[in-house]
């Protein structure tokens, strides 16, 4: 190649590629006869790289269980850390789910807290040790965020962190590596051209979800046990609920978001992302949320509210509650594992003597009226930046983007139209505040999608998710269930309806994959949804009755 030919996109991905495995310790390396079945959940156990110690480090603890472990010098930063970055280099292996890896950053970071424990004799901080994964989007001075895009690789490395990584290193925690997305970040489905597509460990043919797929599929296969993602349309929960884990939506500004590199137009109106925790237990979430809000983020972030984490709600001082259940609304038929799951959690819940109130359908409060409006507000870019970002290095889109959008071109706003629709969305706030209040509810609960994971490329829109973005309510996955050939041995064809058809239901396809239940509380009671989801986590997953 002559000096003056630029290089061409498949040339740049290459050269990652190739930075990329030479960034794995060959010791770290699966043995090249390994021939992965579709669950990879049991190969950490099978491949012998990981010591009966780190076994037990990475699979028998939740974050705060760890947390206490690492305060008293039971386990040392430097294991911790070194077995999980053992583990999230085998779930690289086996799912893709990584982007940029930090390693030796990490080991040199686990070696100065466990010095700094030794000398002074207190943790560093309440995340002291703690090793925690972030999605890709979270910039950390001198690592790469490209965000699956080609043209990004030729930007210049990041000079300074995100206030997430920021505030996170403030509390003692350990970063080892970034997590897969897709392309545009805009899909269910993590699959860009640089960093390949995420499977998911319960089922390498189904989708891991997205856009935080990585951090689904790191957490459910214990390669990290609390993650850091973003959402706006469901990027936390649809990998959570597809992945088998817990994931939070909080409101938006809540968690301290600034300083990501992002695909849109910067200053765009409309839905306002916000981060949250991946994780694998209840707990961790509490964890997470309540030790970065009481760090007070608001002074390094202008976008977070200064708003302090309330450890006691009016409604932490109820022992039963009023949960409605989200009405079905009949264009979006729900598969029958996602159907039995919601019906099995009810009557669960009643008979753990919670009221429960089926709500009736109502257009102004429907799932897919709120999902319509918030799927518009994404087309409102006039220069399309994410496709132009694309169009930089002539990379080819991924099929899901694709299929996402197949329609006719969207229009072009003007200022009217985006007062039209900035009304609608105060009718859908106003009619949903007033369903909370005149039905007395606490929280309402129903489905994270219409389906389980399913068949790569086939995710579609996630209404079940976006709907709760467009209100700004936070919202909860607690997963609940598998789908079964055997109790839903039917198939169900899903027609075309309002936007994308959403995939039709194969028993045996998704057999096994894990089924979730979402929980919603209104803006700002991101403590009262957090109390309300663990309430109803120990009633489906615990030990209440």
């Amino acid at each position: 190649m002559s000096p003056s030919t630029p290089e061409t996109w498949q040339t740049k991905v290459a050269k990652k590629q190739v930075e990329i495995k030479a960034a794995v310790p060959p010791e770290w390396l699966l043995p090249a006869t390994t021939t992965p079945p579709k669950n990879v959940l049991d190969i950490p156990r099978q491949c012998g790289l990981l010591s009966e110690k780190e076994l037990d480090i990475t699979e028998s603890y939740d974050a705060v269980e760890l947390l206490e472990k690492l305060s008293t010098g039971t386990f040392t930063s430097a294991e911790v850390t070194e077995a999980f970055c053992k583990r999230a280099a085998i779930a690289q292996q086996l799912t893709s789910c990584l982007t940029e890896t930090m390693y030796p950053q990490a080991k040199e970071r686990a070696k100065f807290l466990d010095e700094y424990l030794a000398t002074e004799h207190k943790v560093f901080g309440p995340l002291h040790g703690l090793p925690i994964s972030i999605k890709d989007s979270f910039d950390v001075k001198g690592v790469q965020s490209t965000i699956g895009f080609v043209s990004f690789l030729d930007r210049e490395l990041p000079q300074k962190n995100s206030v997430m990584v920021d505030t996170l290193l403030g509390l003692g925690a350990v970063l080892y590596v970034k997590t897969n997305i897709p392309q545009t970040l805009m899909t269910g489905d993590s699959e860009n051209n640089i960093f390949g597509r995420t499977l998911n460990p319960h089922n390498t043919t189904l989708t891991a979800g997205g856009s935080s797929g990585g951090e689904g599929a790191l957490v459910a296969f214990r390669g990290s046990i609390l993650g850091v993602a973003t959402d706006i349309a469901g990027s936390i929960r649809i990998p959570s609920l597809c992945c088998g884990t817990y994931g939070f939506k909080p409101t938006s500004g809540r968690v301290p978001f600034g300083g990501q590199t992002g695909p849109t137009l910067p200053g765009i109106p409309g839905i306002t992302p916000c981060a949250g925790p991946v994780a694998a237990s209840f707990a961790n979430l509490g964890l997470f949320l309540s030790t970065i809000i009481n760090s007070k983020p608001w002074l390094q972030d202008s976008t977070t509210h200064a708003v302090p984490w309330r450890q006691t709600t009016d409604l932490s001082k109820k022992s039963k509650l009023t949960i409605g259940v989200l009405a079905d609304d009949p264009t979006l038929p729900l598969h029958p594992p996602v159907r039995r799951a919601i019906k099995n959690a009810t009557e669960k819940l009643e008979a753990a003597g919670h009221t429960v109130v089926h709500l009736k359908y109502s257009e102004p409060t429907s799932t897919n009226l709120g999902q319509r409006f918030a799927m518009e507000s994404f087309t409102i870019d006039p220069s399309a930046t994410s496709i132009g970002h694309l169009d930089a290095s002539g990379e080819p889109w991924i099929k899901s983007l694709l299929m996402t959008l197949s329609g006719p071109p969207p229009k072009k706003y003007d200022l009217l139209d985006w007062a039209a629709l900035s009304r609608e969305r105060s009718a859908y706030q106003e009619a949903w505040r007033e369903r909370f209040l005149t039905e007395e509810l606490d929280v309402v609960i129903g489905p994270g999608a219409q389906h389980t994971a399913v068949p790569h490329d086939n995710f579609g829109y996630p209404p079940f998710t976006v709907m709760w973005n467009w209100l700004d309510y936070p919202a909860c996955i607690i997963p609940y269930g598998k789908a079964s050939k055997e109790l839903d041995p039917e198939p169900l064809v899903i027609e075309q309806g309002d936007g994308l058809p959403a995939a039709s239901y194969d028993p045996a396809l998704v057999d096994g994959a894990p089924c979730a239940i979402q929980v919603a509380a209104p803006r700002f009671q991101d403590e009262e949804c957090l109390y309300a989801a663990k309430v109803i986590d120990d009633v489906l997953n615990g030990t209440s009755i």
